[in-house]
Order: C-alpha cells, then structure tokens, then sequence
C-alpha cells in the first residue's frame, strides 16, 4: 500500500515536472507539451490502476487551481477551454495505456509499452481531445480532428521515448515497474 501511494505521487509529480518544459500554443489555443509523455510513462510503468490514479491525482491538483499545466496553469476554468476533452482524457488514456500493457505481457517490453503508449496515450487521448475541441469551439468532429493532426509527430515521438524508458528502467530495475509483475 505505501509503495503504491509513493509511485502514484511520484508519477503525478513527473507530469507536472514535465510541463516545466516550455510549452509551444497552436494557433487553436491548445499547447504541444511534454506532459502527455507523462501520462504514457503513468500507463506503461504503473499499469492501469496505479497509471490512473496518478493522473487522477495531477489533474485533481490541477483543478484546485495548482499551476502545474504546462505554461503555470491551473483551476476550474480549463475544464470549459479547448484543452479540456485532453485534460479530462489524461486519467483515462493513462488507464488505456496500463491495461493494454499489462495485457501484452508476452512481448518484448519496449514494443509492449510502445504499442500500449500508441493506444492508450494517443488514439485514447485523441477522441477526448477532439470531442473537447469540437464542443468549446462548436466545430464538427471532422474539423476538430483536422485541428490535432499538428499533434502527431510529436506524439509519436513521445511514444517512443515512453517505450525506451520503461524498457530501460525495466532493465534496470524490473521490480520499480508493476505494469510488468
């Protein structure tokens, strides 16, 4: 239980460290940022449950008014801008992420948390992103999801680096990553 409370704490303190990393706006008002690697690297490394509960817990903070998104933001008033269908999306894409990885537990690490960061950490995240996108700017589905694509290198990029580093820290230390037990 206590190794559980310090790897949910300490996962939902990665996110927030990773949107120190400046952040770039599209022109939408939505931002390409380094926490979305976060919420992979929850799934891939925690697993489903653990993954979600430390996102929960960052986008709970988040929502108390803690500046912990990237660019100092943080309150209510995120849940109704563009970048709500994500935020809302990051416990449950973190969830999808974990599931899948556990499930995939007889293929190489790397490709697991790969294929598992692609599902639950992109396409996941992308149907919240987009319905949120198309409700807060009364856009169609289409139109919304044309908006994201600026998204997708970046993404994938991240996905990768989820996969390499909880391959790595597989490696390294095989019992500090439970979505593998």
């Amino acid at each position: 239980m206590e190794r559980t409370v310090t790897q949910v704490a300490l996962f939902a303190a990665l996110i927030a460290a990773l949107g120190l990393i400046p952040q770039l706006t599209l022109a939408f008002g939505v931002p390409i940022t380094a926490q979305s690697l976060g919420v992979m690297l929850c799934g891939t490394v925690l697993g489903a449950r653990r993954g979600f509960l430390a996102v929960l817990l960052f986008v709970g903070l988040v929502a108390v008014g803690l500046p912990l998104l990237s660019g100092g933001r943080g309150g209510l008033g995120l849940f109704t801008s563009p970048t709500a269908g994500f935020l809302i999306g990051f416990p449950i894409a973190a969830f999808v992420t974990g599931f899948v990885m556990e499930r995939l537990s007889n293929l190489n690490t790397a490709v697991a948390a790969g294929i598992a960061a692609i599902v639950g950490g992109v396409l996941v995240l992308y149907v919240f992103g987009i319905a949120g996108l198309a409700i807060v700017l009364g856009k169609t589905v289409g139109d919304a999801a044309l908006l994201v694509t600026a998204f997708i290198p970046g993404d994938l990029i991240k996905a990768v680096l989820a996969a390499l580093i909880t391959a790595a820290l597989y490696r390294a230390r095989p019992n500090s990553v439970p979505s593998r037990a």
